[in-house]
């Protein structure tokens, strides 16, 4: 009989951590549903666990922050776990990698590099050491190893700064807002033709420059998407609520209404 000495150990941190997961992993007394899944199928949950600490953070929930860090490593250990049943390698290989990679990227600390450096040297050194790390493994193209998975806003920008490097960006943030009103303009075009396909790149590419912007402007246009989103979602908010004193919802006023009920929102807001 398994020693459960581990699993009911309020201390056992990460170690029993592991233990647990390897018990829902088991083949033959573990959860069907932990036993089935696969790389593929937890990464969604992977994704939204992150996002979720994110959110956290921006909300200064601590309490909640800890709980959701938790959910997180759950997905490490998760995804750890199905590399060890397949004979791939395991949460200490996972946590010795990462060791070695930090170790490497910060010779100013580890190392015999002089510390004496300002932010933007430290930063100009770390993607050097990142890109010798890619020549190393096979990636020789500019953009090679930008990740598919990352939301796209976030992908735009990380391929515009890998292009940055090698001198194929705007020098003035005027030029990337120049641009905006270009590809607005082929938008409209597009718009007017009624070709789908057509409005469709035209809306990607007018998406793609707006990131281009959040980055010369030195804006994570994720975060900020998400602070319009929040913004939005609390003046709706607010529009019900002053319907609500009428008796109404939503669907029985207008946009006029609305728009007036949205605009008093606005304004409690800057009291």
């Amino acid at each position: 009989m398994a020693d459960d000495t581990l699993l009911h150990d309020p201390a056992g941190g990460l170690p029993r951590l592991i233990e647990i997961m390897a018990r829902l992993r088991d083949p033959e007394t573990g959860c069907p549903w932990d036993i089935e899944q696969d790389f593929a199928s937890i990464a969604p949950y992977t994704i939204e666990e992150a996002y979720e600490v994110s959110d956290a953070i921006e909300r200064g929930d601590w309490r909640d922050l800890r709980s959701e860090l938790g959910d997180l490593l759950l997905q490490a250990v998760f995804h750890a776990q199905i590399a060890r049943d397949k004979g791939l390698f395991d949460i200490e290989d996972v946590a010795n990698a990462i060791s070695d990679k930090m170790i490497a990227r910060h010779p100013h600390v580890f190392g015999e590099e002089n510390r004496d450096k300002s932010a933007e040297q430290q930063t100009r050194d770390w993607e050097a050491v990142k890109a010798a790390e890619r020549a190393a493994s096979g990636e020789t193209g500019t953009l090679d190893g930008v990740a598919l998975g990352l939301p796209a806003l976030l992908r735009a920008v990380k391929l515009q700064k890998r292009a940055a490097r090698v001198g194929f960006d705007w020098q003035k943030t005027s030029h990337v807002l120049n641009k905006i009103q270009e590809e607005a303009n082929e938008l409209h075009e597009a718009v007017e033709s009624g070709n789908p396909e057509e409005i469709e790149e035209e809306f990607g590419d007018l998406l793609f420059v707006m990131a281009n912007l959040a980055r010369h402007m030195k804006l994570c246009p994720e975060t900020a998407l998400r602070r319009a989103n929040a913004k939005f979602t609390r003046r709706f908010a607010r529009i019900e609520a002053l319907l609500a004193e009428d008796g109404r919802r939503p669907e029985e006023s207008d946009l006029a209404e609305m728009d007036a009920l949205w605009n008093a929102a606005k304004a409690e807001e800057k009291l």
